[in-house]
């Protein structure tokens, strides 16, 4: 999305794999719920540009893109959408992509798989917060 409104992608300084705060950093944000931070669920070594007209929303320690909008769309490198069920298969999957980076940064299966059922509960309440603010502005575009 990003590159399709005249921004750029790219390699990001670190690979950001696991569980990790992101910050609001949008003061009249109401994309979120007036949150100013929620744990939200990372597997990524791009970044992004923020594209021209568009504002920055989310950052995080390892990554200081994490999500936009423009008008009544929202792009987001972190990811809200997850289920326990993809949470596991994409440990699997990423076996190898894990121990090869494994660092502060980049959480161990076992750490990514720490209170998991608690964890995606979190997560889909802020997802279900997050459709409902896009359909909203859906709606009023």
């Amino acid at each position: 999305m990003p590159k399709a409104l005249g921004g750029t992608v790219g390699r990001n300084e670190f690979r950001e794999i696991g569980w990790g705060r992101v910050d609001v950093v949008e003061a009249d944000c109401s994309w979120f719920g007036g949150l100013d931070s929620f744990e939200a669920f990372h597997w990524h070594g791009e970044t992004f540009s923020i594209p021209s007209g568009a504002k920055r929303l989310l950052s995080s320690r390892w990554c200081e893109n994490q999500a936009f909008s423009v008008g009544p769309h929202l792009g987001l490198q972190c990811h809200v959408e997850m289920t326990s069920e993809m949470v596991e298969a994409w440990c699997e999957n990423g076996a190898a992509e894990i121990s090869a980076h494994l660092s502060e940064s980049v959480q161990d299966a076992d750490s990514i798989r720490a209170d998991l059922e608690e964890r995606v509960a979190g997560l889909n309440r802020i997802a279900s917060t997050i459709y409902g603010a896009w359909i909203e502005n859906l709606r009023g575009a």
